[in-house]
Formats: C-alpha cells, sequence, structure tokens
C-alpha cells in the first residue's frame, strides 16, 4: 500500500475517531504523523514535526491571551454597550453589520487571520447581547473576510495575478474581485435565512409593536419592568417561567448604562489600538504584537487579570495544530501533487478544471490558501492554453473554492473565530463549523463550475 493511500486513510480515521469519541482531533492528528512518519516514511521526529505552524501556534496564543485579558476587565463590554448605543433596537441588522464590519480589513488588503484577530471577539460578543445565533454571529465574521480576499490591495489577490502572469496567464483584477465578493455575499444570505434571520426580523418588528403599545398606554407606572400582556410567571424577555405560558414578546431594547472607563481599560484599548495598527496598516506579525500587548497588560495591571492568561484556549490551539502538522506531512509526501498531476493530465478540460477545484477545495481546508492557490494555478496551466476554458473563470473558480472553505475549524480565520467563543458553545460551533466547511468544500467547486467555468467554455 502506497502511502499516499495510508495517509488519506489515515486523515479520515482521525476525523472519524475524533468525532465519535471525547478524544482531541489535533491529538490524534499529532499521533497518525508520527506513526506514519518513522514507520512508512522513515522520517526523524523533527523532520516529521516540519510541518508544525510556529506562526499559528503563536498567533492564536497570543490573540486570544489578548483579549482575555480584555474580557477579564470588562473592556470588550464596553466597547460592546457603546455599540449597542449606536444600533439601537434592530436586531435583524447586527449580523449584516457583523458581515461588513468583518469584510473591512481585507478590502484594506490585510490577510483574514489579521482581520479576524481583532474583530472576531468584539463581533461574536455583539452577536450575543442581541440574542444572535452564535452559529450565524461566527459564519458572518468568517464569510465577510472572505469578501475581500480578493481586494485589488489584498496579498492573496497579487499572489494569484503574479503566478499567472509568470505562466503566461492573464487575468482581470475586477472579475476575480467581485466574482469572489458575489459569491461570499450569497453564502451571507443563505447563512441569515438557515440560522435565524428571519426570527430576528420578527422579533424587530415585534418589539416595535410593543413599544408602541406602552406609549399608547394611559397608566402613569407599571410595576414591572414587562410588556402589557405577560403573566406573572413570564419575565420581561419573553421566557416562560414555571410552565406559564409564552403571551407575548420581549420588551424594547434598552441602551446600557454609560459607566467611565478605568485607567487600565484605557490603556487596553489603546494597546488592542496599537496591534490593530501595526497588524493591518504596517504588517508586522499579529501574534508576537498580541503576545507582547497582553504580557505587558499583565505585568501593568496585575490585580485586574488574575487567571486571565486561562484564556488562553490550548484546546483549539492543540486541535488546529495537529491538524496542520499532519496535513503538512501529506503535502512534504507529495501526496497533493500525485492527486493533482493525475488530474491535469485527464485530457477532459471541463472535467479537470471541476476536479482542480475540488482538490483546491479539499485539501485549502486544512491548509495554507495562499501556497495552494501557487500551486493549482500551474497545474491548470496546459489545459487552460488550449483555450477551452476561460483563464479569469478558471482562476476565480480556484479562488472561491481554496477559500470559502477557510470556514472550517482547521483554516486560520475559523480557528481564530472558534477560539473565541465560550468554552460551553465551542463544541457545538465547532461541530457547526465542521458541517458548515464540508458543505463548502462540496457545493464550492460545483457551483463555481456551474457559473464561472461551464458559461466561459
Amino acid at each position: 500500500m502506497s502511502i499516499h493511500v495510508i495517509g488519506v486513510v489515515a486523515l479520515v480515521l482521525v476525523f472519524v475517531v475524533g468525532t465519535l469519541r471525547p478524544i482531541n482531533i489535533g491529538a490524534l492528528a499529532l499521533i497518525a504523523t508520527f506513526f506514519i512518519g518513522t514507520l512508512v516514511a522513515n522520517e526523524t521526529v523533527d523532520e516529521l514535526l516540519a510541518g508544525f505552524p510556529p506562526d499559528l501556534f503563536v498567533l492564536l496564543v497570543g490573540v486570544t491571551y489578548l483579549f482575555g485579558l480584555a474580557a477579564v476587565n470588562g473592556t470588550l463590554e464596553w466597547l460592546v454597550d457603546r455599540a449597542i448605543s449606536l444600533l439601537g433596537d434592530r436586531p435583524a441588522l447586527v449580523p449584516w453589520l457583523i458581515f461588513v464590519f468583518s469584510a473591512v480589513p481585507t478590502l484594506a488588503g490585510a490577510l483574514g487571520p489579521a482581520g479576524v484577530a481583532m474583530l472576531a471577539p468584539l463581533c461574536l460578543r455583539l452577536g450575543e447581547r442581541y440574542g444572535v445565533d452564535r452559529r450565524m454571529a461566527a459564519l458572518m465574521v468568517m464569510h465577510g473576510s472572505c469578501l475581500g480576499n480578493f481586494s485589488p490591495l489584498n496579498g492573496l489577490a497579487i499572489i494569484v495575478r503574479q503566478v499567472a502572469e509568470a505562466n503566461g496567464l492573464q487575468v482581470s483584477a475586477a472579475e476575480l474581485f467581485f466574482g469572489n465578493a458575489a459569491y461570499n455575499v450569497g453564502l451571507a444570505v443563505v447563512i441569515y435565512l438557515v440560522f435565524g434571520g428571519r426570527a430576528l426580523i420578527r422579533e424587530g418588528r415585534d418589539r416595535v409593536a410593543s413599544a408602541g403599545d406602552l406609549q399608547a398606554r394611559t397608566r402613569p407606572a407599571v410595576e414591572d419592568p414587562v410588556v402589557a400582556g405577560v403573566g406573572a410567571d413570564e419575565t420581561a424577555d419573553g421566557e416562560t417561567a414555571a410552565g406559564g405560558a409564552r403571551t407575548t414578546t420581549r420588551a424594547p431594547h434598552v441602551a446600557p448604562v454609560k459607566t467611565p472607563l478605568r485607567l487600565d481599560q484605557i490603556i487596553t484599548l489603546v494597546v488592542i489600538l496599537g496591534v490593530a495598527i501595526g497588524a493591518l496598516v504596517f504588517d508586522l506579525e499579529i501574534g508576537f504584537l498580541a503576545l507582547v500587548a497582553a504580557a505587558l497588560l499583565h505585568l501593568l495591571f496585575p490585580s485586574r487579570f488574575e487567571q486571565a492568561d486561562r484564556r488562553i484556549v490550548w484546546s483549539v490551539v492543540l486541535l488546529i495544530c495537529g491538524v496542520v502538522t499532519f496535513v503538512g506531512a501529506l503535502q512534504r509526501y507529495g501526496t497533493i501533487d500525485v492527486v493533482g498531476n493525475g488530474i491535469a493530465g485527464l485530457g477532459n478540460p471541463l472535467l479537470t478544471a471541476f476536479l482542480l477545484c475540488l482538490v483546491g477545495a479539499i485539501t485549502s481546508a486544512f491548509a495554507s490558501s495562499a501556497g495552494l492557490l501557487g500551486v493549482l494555478i500551474p497545474l491548470a496551466v496546459p489545459f487552460l492554453v488550449q483555450g477551452e476554458v476561460g483563464v479569469t473563470a478558471m482562476v476565480i473558480a480556484l479562488a472561491v473554492s481554496a477559500t470559502v472553505v477557510d470556514s472550517t475549524p482547521f483554516s486560520s480565520v475559523g480557528a481564530l473565530t472558534l477560539a473565541n467563543a465560550p468554552e460551553a458553545d465551542r463544541g457545538p460551533l465547532f461541530r457547526t463549523m465542521l458541517a458548515w466547511g464540508m458543505a463548502m468544500v462540496v457545493t464550492a467547486p460545483a457551483i463555481t463550475w456551474l457559473v464561472f467555468i461551464l458559461p466561459s467554455s
């Protein structure tokens, strides 16, 4: 049995066992890396760990440490309160605000992980305060970030154009950007409808109606802070207590009371802003920036941040780093190249185009999207020069297929989003992100083939 077959079978077993049993998938992936590397590939321990992602390790530790501190001393809550004061009673708009807000850094040129690292904690907390399904908030963060991936200012777009030009291909920058943006907007609409958007719209209408009822009353005061029609066994949130029947909806939104910032919170905000500017404007390594900033805050205000280092999500770090190490080993053994070259030699341009998009989606779900595009575009050159498939259409399909799968929990973007979820919600959110990401693996190649490649052939 070849090492490529062994590797693929082991990868499938890791996910099956890790899903059916309460064992960290990252630990299983590291074990698989060890056994295949030593028993099949005859590698030393140093060689089999060559795929361990130190940059991702530092990124996850530094960012979750910094925003763990900001959560412990109340800085994040202060920011969310300010956002609520501006938004008012419009819960249906919150997911779209999260989506647009998350797109801004990548549109301006930042890579996805840098933007999500700064925005995911705030966006997820804002969604929680408005009762937005955490799954919707997380997916909106990730696909909002994906929307700007191929902005003319973004590094991914530059990489794709340079690889294409180096292989004698011309790609339309505008078509690449708008094609990817339109695809992610379409996904955002699906996410909004599937994960509770219609309920948020109804809730907003009910709140407006409830507010009108309150204003129409002639009584000067109400003993309970509840809406008319709520019985003694129902809370102001419209939740039924002691078995009583639910008779009305949540009371209108009340703006949070503004509280002054303490010195430690002011410095926390300044430090977070400094990290954001360093990463997004000067392209400094955000993981180390966040780690230095977190250590500085902890040193200055130890009493405000007791046990805050426990907010570092070691389970997610193990999960992501273990899987990426195993997939890196498969790439090192040439498994991806073997599959890609076999597909490129099929001789049927349309079938080849679809299968390359599929390989891109599957592999990118666990590895670097930018690095993978640098490999797949050259593989597509032999049949693209025949003129049977449009060059820009093929590149758009590859780009979308390789990046929308960043919503899996194994990408940098997905890992950062998962790490910023509360511990109690992390398991269900992981399963949702895994299922959604696998759906992207299956649907993105098929849809992009139908929408972009087939019309260009």
